[in-house]
């Protein structure tokens, strides 16, 4: 109970008031244009237009090293943050050793596996032209398509490699099933016997243009943010889970994880630093407006010898003043906890609490803290993971984890609510007065036994029309069903709404809700007055059937 309660009462995200609120945009190159790998100086972004058209939804950072392919259709799966009514995309050569020539480039609404709905495919060109060659170190941009690009959706990019591509510009980590198959089947409906992989070779962006759209937030980091320990197709990194926050909250955002493994931020490796990579991969993203710069320094503090923390900061002040003369915010995240991982040491330790302070310090230059350490750790043992978000190696979070950090970003920070998202709401039981929640970060039923709100005791209100709602779990971001027909306790671990994940607000005559679940038509009860699960077995409505309703 203690060690929710303090991850609900974790510290607030405080915002450093500067001149740069404003953000701006920083043009993306012109359709089929081909760039060398940026090399702009941070005052040439700020002297660019300050509005652009288009905004990303969908990135991965390029890296060198990839696979080769010769007479072959990759078939890729992006998954959007915001949406759009046209689309564009982006290839990248910057890693190669000599011209790419990409052709017959489809985009398409994904259906499952590598299957598209066809009636949603569209040809891509670049500069009118259906092939388009990309020099070695260069990028290329697709010319707009009018293609309906859904929020929080998955769009295939299908193209075809004429020629031998030497190893590939690509990005590692997808967490993403991907289709290769032989020949030119760009245009199919399915990719029969198709090979599959975990990365992404070439592509690198989705944009939309989307007139409400805010602009977008860059994630910047290492292993965490590329989401390494979430699961392969569930898009459950905790950028996915910052996007899903967004869009409930009614902010069009964009979201892009430029989270590299094992990506440092003093020094080479996997992938160039973020120093080296920060004006290709943040500053030169479409509509970018702010970066949270995330896990990177856990990386350096794992080497040997590992950096000081002097010497971290003063690397994190160099990102932090290029954000500014480029007119973005920088949000600085604490460093997670990291003892028990196999490159732990005390001297590493040191460092992240020296960071730490930095950036929970005044003056810092951090237009906000995101405070992954004090959302994330046990606080018994607060160089340690909480349990129950270890992933199993005392380095990265498992998903519940990464929703927590997801939760630990301040929505304001990016602007006011369009007030179109759903509610957020919390219950508090009039059995015994306490809240609901959705316990050990939604992994067991809900139960009505917390004192205060914090994330696990937030749900998101999805009408479904027809007077039924969805509530859906701030704790992971699933959906609360009446388990087995409304015969077990309620618990959210559901990824889709259905019968048992609908459920019918009464309004009670003292102002009070109950909550009738159309898995049975059976009333919800805080079954003994509090100190047993939630269940949907009640035909009648009394104390433990009725709910304060907080909206937040």
């Amino acid at each position: 109970m203690q060690r929710h309660a303090l991850l609900g009462a974790r510290r607030a995200v405080v915002l450093v008031a500067t001149a740069l609120g404003a953000g701006l945009f920083v043009p993306a190159l012109s359709a089929g244009a081909f760039a060398a790998a940026p090399t702009a100086s941070p005052a040439a972004h700020r002297a660019a237009p300050a509005a652009t058209a288009w905004t990303g939804s969908w990135s991965v950072s390029p890296q060198s090293g990839g696979p080769s392919y010769s007479g072959q259709t990759l078939r890729q799966i992006v998954h959007t943050s915001i949406g759009g009514s046209a689309a564009r995309i982006h290839i990248s050569n910057v890693f190669g050793s000599a011209p790419l020539t990409v052709s017959d480039v489809h985009i398409a609404q994904r259906t499952s596996g590598s299957s598209v709905n066809t009636g949603t495919d569209r040809a891509l060109t670049f500069n009118g032209q259906t092939s388009v060659t990309v020099p070695a170190g260069g990028s290329a941009v697709s010319d707009s398509a009018a293609f309906t690009v859904p929020a929080l959706s998955d769009v295939a990019v299908s193209f075809y490699l004429p020629n031998a591509t030497g190893p590939a510009t690509y990005h590692q980590q997808g967490n993403q099933t991907n289709y290769a198959a032989g020949g030119d089947v760009s245009g199919n409906a399915t990719l029969s016997g198709a090979a599959t992989n975990g990365t992404y070779s070439f592509l690198t962006n989705l944009d939309v243009q989307n007139s409400a759209a805010q602009g977008a937030v860059v994630t910047l980091g290492a292993s965490i943010t590329d989401g390494v320990a979430s699961g392969t197709d569930d898009n459950r990194r905790w950028p996915n889970d910052l996007a899903q926050r967004l869009s409930a909250s009614g902010r069009t955002v964009g979201v892009l994880n430029q989270g590299i493994s094992g990506n440092r931020l003093l020094a080479d490796g996997a992938g160039q630093s973020a120093l080296n990579r920060f004006d290709r991969d943040v500053l030169s993203q479409p509509g970018v407006r702010w970066v949270i710069f995330s896990d990177d320094p856990i990386n350096d503090l794992g080497g040997s010898p590992a950096p000081t923390g002097a010497q971290l900061i003063t690397g994190l002040q160099q990102l932090i003043s290029r954000a500014h003369q480029a007119g973005v915010s920088f949000l600085c995240s604490t460093l997670t906890p990291f003892q028990g991982a196999g490159y732990w040491t005390q001297a590493g330790e040191n460092g992240r609490q020296a960071v730490n302070n930095f950036i929970r310090g005044a003056g810092s230059g951090c237009d906000a803290v995101i405070d992954q350490d004090t959302a994330t750790h046990d606080p018994a043992n607060p160089t340690w993971y909480l349990p129950a978000y270890d992933a199993g190696d005392h380095l990265h979070p498992n998903e519940a984890g990464l929703q927590a950090i997801a939760n630990a970003v301040d929505l304001n920070l990016f602007g006011a609510s369009s007030g179109t998202g759903s509610p957020v709401i919390s219950l508090r039981s009039h059995a015994n007065n306490d809240y609901v929640t959705a316990d050990n970060a939604g992994a067991s039923p809900l139960i009505a036994n917390r004192t205060a709100i914090g994330p696990w005791e937030q749900f998101d209100e999805i009408d479904q029309g027809g007077g039924w709602i969805a509530l859906r779990a701030h704790a992971n971001n699933q959906y609360v069903t009446a388990e087995q027909a409304g015969t077990q306790p309620l618990i959210a671990n559901r990824t889709a709404i259905g019968p048992w994940e609908q459920f019918q607000i009464v309004h009670n005559g003292d102002g009070s809700v109950s909550l009738l679940a159309r898995a049975d038509n059976e009333y919800v009860t805080a079954e003994q007055a509090g100190t047993q699960p939630l269940i949907a077995n009640r035909t009648a409505i009394g104390p433990w059937e009725e709910f304060d309703l907080i909206t937040q």
